[in-house]
């Protein structure tokens, strides 16, 4: 017998391991628990070490099937240290989890797609699919070719067009929904029950969700065996915040880490901020938003795990925060500049919120924070169009550069009052 299964996070009630994630008695949502007891003992720092390095060295935390092979070595992204960022942002320790850079489609949806296509596998299904907003649907894209799968992609019709690209040049079925993400998801909840396909955050959502705890387990694995004081994470349908703390806890569970509260911080845009605006207003319920932001990987306006997003942000003494779309741009300037890392929107978001969290001294000086970086620049180049001008060529000449060079070095004489 496998040491998981699913359970509703609400009444409790088992429901074993299948394609689903809605409980038939109180309607509440499905997750993946441990037989802890089991685990305990069983997984040691010293196993996890000597396994690969990628998100699969956390197997027996995973909900994967018995003898199950990985094709990719997905995961064990970088953990930074931002020296030049925390100057900006007034701290001293300050990290980045670094998933711009995660296989095979560069966001961390990679690790999430590639624990839910393990189950579809064993489930049978042959097509896999998603409702997305961008970086889910090149990840299932990517990895459906990979493993021999087909794969219908739903999308809001706006998305970024390299996300777009970055989904068709797979050769996944790319379906373009005139609406918004919530309508997309819908939609796609719909197919579901018509269709035997293994869709990713629908019927498959409680096995997709449990690889995003590997970001938590690699951020303390990366830190010493240590948690971090903060920790600031996008959010979207608010899985991924959820998680971690999930992550974190089963860590102290099993005796990995010390036990430590880790205040959990949310960031949002503020064109689509339902959880940061519930977390502002002390509400514990979310009211849907539409959405309107450039930050198109995180436009959910009704999000899933909203509820318990908020739940993990309060109970842990955090905060949640939301930026508009100049500061979007303006936290992707700035970690580019300071750090040498080029993030997509999300990330813009990410940055941009955990300065405010500081100049609000949230977050303290002394402690020691990680921002999660979710995505690739490259894919949400569109949000920087018109800030950046190429200036005129000049002739391969040494004389002409000579000039060019003290034109550039030229101070401008102060304005006259």
């Amino acid at each position: 017998m496998p040491h998981y299964e699913l359970r509703c996070r609400e009444c409790g009630k088992s429901w074993g391991n299948q394609p689903r994630s809605i409980c038939d008695d109180c309607f509440s949502p499905l997750e993946i628990s441990y037989d802890y007891d089991a685990l305990r003992g069983q997984v040691t720092r010293e196993r996890i070490a000597q396994c690969a390095a990628n998100i699969w060295r956390y197997s027996d935390l995973l909900p994967l099937p018995e003898n199950f092979e990985p094709s990719l070595p997905v995961g064990f992204t970088p953990l930074l240290h931002a020296p030049q960022l925390a100057k900006q942002l007034g701290v001293k320790k300050l990290y980045l989890k670094n998933d711009a850079v995660c296989l095979p489609t560069l966001s961390f949806k990679d690790r999430v797609v590639a624990v839910a296509l393990a189950q579809a596998r064993s489930f049978g299904f042959e097509v896999v699919s998603c409702s997305s907003t961008g970086n889910l649907a090149n990840a299932v894209a990517a990895q459906a070719a990979r493993n021999g799968f087909k794969a219908w992609i739903f999308i809001p019709a706006d998305l970024e067009p390299a996300k777009i690209l970055g989904t068709q040049v797979f050769g996944a079925k790319l379906v373009r929904i005139a609406g918004s993400y919530d309508q997309v998801n819908r939609l796609c909840s719909q197919i579901a029950d018509e269709h035997r396909w293994g869709f990713v955050n629908v019927n498959l959502r409680p096995y997709y969700a449990e690889g995003s705890k590997t970001v938590g387990f690699e951020i303390a694995e990366q830190l010493g065996w240590r948690l971090p004081d903060n920790i600031v994470v996008p959010m979207a349908g608010g899985s991924l915040i959820t998680k971690i703390k999930k992550a974190f806890d089963e860590l102290i569970t099993l005796g990995l880490v010390e036990p430590k509260t880790v205040r959990f911080f949310g960031a949002q845009a503020t064109g689509c901020s339902p959880i940061s605006t519930a977390v502002k207003t002390g509400e514990t319920d979310i009211q849907p938003q539409k959405p309107s932001t450039i930050a198109r990987s995180l436009a959910i306006g009704n999000p899933a795990d909203g509820h318990y997003a908020i739940k993990t942000i309060t109970k842990s003494g955090g905060w949640a925060e939301d930026v508009s779309d100049s500061q979007v741009v303006e936290g992707i300037q700035l970690l580019a500049e300071t750090e040498g890392v080029f993030t997509e929107t999300a990330g813009g978001v990410t940055v941009s919120c955990a300065r405010k969290l500081c100049l609000q001294d949230r977050i303290l000086p002394d402690e020691t924070t990680v921002l999660c970086i979710t995505g690739n620049g490259l894919k949400t180049t569109d949000a920087l169009a018109g800030r950046y001008e190429l200036e005129e060529p000049i002739p391969p000449k040494i004389a002409e550069f000579d000039k060019y060079l003290d034109k550039a070095l030229e101070v401008p004489e102060p304005a006259v009052a």
